[in-house]
């Protein structure tokens, strides 16, 4: 280990090496017997036995179709899943009746918008979702398109206008002029907490504070923070939160939308059938109270219950801990991939409100040939526009070699990449 490494280990107690031992893949080689550099786990996390022994204990003793059946099996099934949603609402403050299982951030957030473009015809308790012409939906250039997309499609049905905040050029929201941006029309202002391109951790307070004023409604893609460090909804100061089970170690085809009671309430439905429903006539049907409202048909209870083992672990882990890790990570990265000639950082260069998510750029050479070449090293890293196409517009550059760090990463893979991205120069020179 570099003398930088050594001052930069983060906490005392933090044993990532004992901890690399709870991921089975992590053991793995690749290209010809290399030991594996995992460096993408913003795309998705690896698993540890206690989320695989989750799921595979659900399937070989209490497989059931959850909220149907009254015998044993049943039953258990139920206790499980709903144990699963009382673990995550605990994991970022919130009550059990106020998240939603969803396949997924990206779907979380589309049921908010969906949900809002039905609200013109779901009666007057949905009034305050009701969007059209001359409404307001803010949204910034540093977005995942999951939290653009949506809502370019939500002004698109509705007729509203959208409006974005800019980025300055050291990959930091300009809130300047949030005054301006966040107007008295404005019904929906949806942001990332962290982003996934720069790292960047946005100030929620200021920006929730001003749609507050003016009746906004804030929703905030948490794919990238909630993962990574101690997350409380009501510290934040929104309405509703999104985020995914594969990138904080659980399974894939599992999210969580956290909302407001009180607005999960007034909501209407995205998705109807079966499970979703109160009473069901030819003529009309009325619909359960939250969550179940927005949980229409079987759910993915194995992988729901995988999250919940994945709770159990980041919580006995602990997030602070896994957050000062990555924090020092993070600035071993920026220092050791920084100093490299020929390599420029996209994105803040020092450590402060910014996640462990290293984007980079070599003179010369575009995203994928450094990614192949890194690859065959057995570095793992992601490469392109990351799902940001306005961000990586708004830098002028056609993506970027993406590096993302998690608990279990170590100082000597950093090293590692540092040595890759060298090697990298030295093929194409």
């Amino acid at each position: 280990m570099t003398e930088l490494a050594q001052l930069l280990t983060g906490p005392p107690t933090f044993d990532v090496e004992a901890l690399r031992k709870d991921f089975p893949l992590l053991q793995r080689t690749v290209r010809g017997g290399r030991p594996l550099v995992y460096l993408d786990s913003g795309a998705t996390a690896q698993k540890p036995l206690a989320v695989l022994d989750a799921e595979r204990d659900f399937y070989e003793l209490h497989n059931a179709a959850v909220h149907r059946g009254a015998h044993q099996l049943a039953e258990e099934a139920d206790e499980l899943y709903e144990g699963a949603r009382a673990k995550v609402a605990a994991f970022i403050g919130a009550a059990t009746d106020e998240i939603v299982f969803t396949k997924n951030a990206t779907e979380g957030i589309n049921l908010v918008a969906y949900s809002m473009s039905n609200a013109a015809t779901s009666g007057p308790e949905a009034a305050r979702f009701v969007v059209g012409p001359g409404d307001e939906v803010v949204v910034s250039e540093m977005e995942h398109h999951s939290n653009l997309v949506p809502w370019q499609q939500l002004c698109q049905r509705t007729g509203a206008t959208l409006k974005w905040f800019r980025v300055d050029d050291d990959g930091r929201l300009d809130t300047s002029d949030v005054d301006s941006v966040i107007t008295e029309r404005a019904k929906v202002v949806a942001l990332v907490h962290q982003s996934n391109v720069v790292g960047t951790v946005n100030p929620l307070d200021v920006i929730a504070a001003r749609a507050h004023d003016v009746g906004a409604v804030v929703v905030i893609d948490g794919a990238q923070s909630v993962p990574h460090m101690p997350v409380d909804v009501g510290a934040l100061g929104v309405d509703f939160l999104a985020f995914s089970g594969h990138k904080m170690c659980g399974p894939s085809g599992v999210g969580v939308l956290w909302g407001r009671r009180e607005l999960l309430a007034a909501m209407p439905p995205f998705l109807t059938g079966g499970s979703m429903i109160e009473i069901v006539e030819m003529s009309g049907t009325t619909f359960m109270p939250p969550p179940a409202r927005f949980e229409a048909g079987v759910p993915n209870t194995a992988q729901a219950i995988g999250l919940g083992a994945a709770v159990d672990y980041l919580s006995g882990v602990g997030m602070q801990a896994i957050a000062e890790h990555e924090q020092a990570l993070t600035s071993y990265a920026l220092s050791r991939v920084g100093a490299l000639s020929g390599v420029r950082i996209i994105g803040p260069v020092t450590a402060e409100a910014r996640g462990a998510t290293v984007s980079f750029v070599v003179d010369g050479l575009h995203p994928h040939d450094v990614g192949q070449v890194l690859d065959d090293l057995g570095i793992a890293v992601r490469t392109g526009h990351h799902c940001a196409w306005p961000l990586a517009r708004r830098f002028n550059i056609p993506g970027t070699t993406r590096a993302t760090f998690y608990l279990y990463n170590t100082h000597a893979e950093i090293d590692t990449l540092a040595e890759g991205i060298d090697a990298v120069q030295r093929f194409f020179s």
